[in-house]
């Protein structure tokens, strides 16, 4: 009976049917990951890995899984954690789950925007601490979304997606990417731009990139430095596209008012870390993709693909 070892426990029966069909499934019970002698010892004789981001998937895992090791199933669309050249070498298939967070992580994105603008939270304090007295003209202040210019910087699936809730609010569009896309530029009515372009024109900016050697701090104190006086950042593409240091001196000096960040560097953040004292910062968990039906599809995409490559058949999700 071939094995399968699962970093976490993932939602739905996927799980559950890929056990039914002749497969030893051993799952992590912990919230928290394994740790790494843990999980270097229970993916020994393994014939398929189900990781997360957080894991570590490098040559020593997968030397640690033995020959056997056919398959690792990344329950993400991010590859940064998982060495590709490492797998390719050993002859190992590695399969992740594209498109099926687009639209969890484009609502996401804009709830973060419009969070972040609108001090939603920060205003959802200032009631619970009993501070709410009464109305002011000029009570949480914040910005305005309607007619606001937008630069959205990666203009893939969940940059499309998120530009299309923008085209709600009848925001302008502006995109950054490695290639033009005059297909979407049709649809969505949005503009190409230089990223140096970008940042000084966008009201609102939204990071939708994936993190490469090329993106590592993409948004570094220069670049942020550009944006407009009183823009607002959104991050929910991966924390180290952004320069955690000169985020910091961007909203404590300018120009930034206000950032939305679903990932961050460090992840997770430390409870006493500076960006979670300021009053215009919001950060959620890295919970882009947690609609239930979407972690749900992502399992059975995990499930399906391993089980495929297992059984000889070719994944639906490789990622080379």
């Amino acid at each position: 009976m071939k094995r399968v070892f699962v970093t976490r426990k993932l939602p739905g029966n996927s799980l559950s049917e890929l056990s039914a069909t002749g497969y030893q499934v051993e799952v992590w019970p912990e919230f928290l990951p394994p740790p790494r002698e843990r999980l270097l010892g229970l993916a020994k004789g393994a014939a398929g890995l189900v990781t997360m981001l957080e894991d570590r998937v490098d040559a020593e895992l997968m030397d640690a899984a033995g020959p056997g090791l056919k398959v690792i199933s990344q329950y993400a669309v991010g590859l940064d954690n998982v060495d590709l050249e490492a797998a390719r070498a050993r002859g190992i298939v590695v399969t992740h789950t594209p498109g099926v967070l687009t639209n969890a992580t484009a609502d996401l994105a804009f709830a973060l925007l419009t969070a972040a603008a609108r001090r939603v939270v920060e205003g959802h304090d200032y009631v619970r601490r009993g501070e709410w007295r009464t109305w002011h003209p000029e009570l949480l202040l914040g910005s305005e979304l309607y007619g606001a210019t937008v630069g959205v910087i990666g203009f893939g699936r969940i940059g499309q997606a998120f530009a299309r809730r923008a085209r709600g609010f009848d925001m302008k569009i502006l995109y950054s990417s490695r290639h033009r896309k005059p297909r979407a530029e049709a649809e969505l009515g949005a503009e190409y731009a230089e990223l140096d372009d970008l940042l000084t024109r966008s009201d609102f900016v939204s990071l939708h990139t994936p993190l490469t050697p090329e993106t590592l701090h993409l948004l570094n104190a220069e670049r942020l430095g550009r944006m407009k006086e009183g823009s607002v950042l959104v991050n929910t593409a991966r924390g180290k596209v952004v320069d955690t240091n000169a985020l910091l001196e961007a909203l404590a000096h300018g120009p930034l008012f206000a950032a939305g960040l679903d990932v961050t560097d460090p992840e997770p953040l430390p409870a006493d870390h500076p960006l979670l004292q300021h009053p215009r910062v919001v950060v959620t968990p890295h919970i882009g993709s947690a609609g239930r039906s979407t972690r749900e599809k992502m399992a059975e995409m995990v499930c399906a693909d391993v089980r495929a490559v297992l059984e000889g058949r070719a994944p639906r999700y490789p990622a080379f």
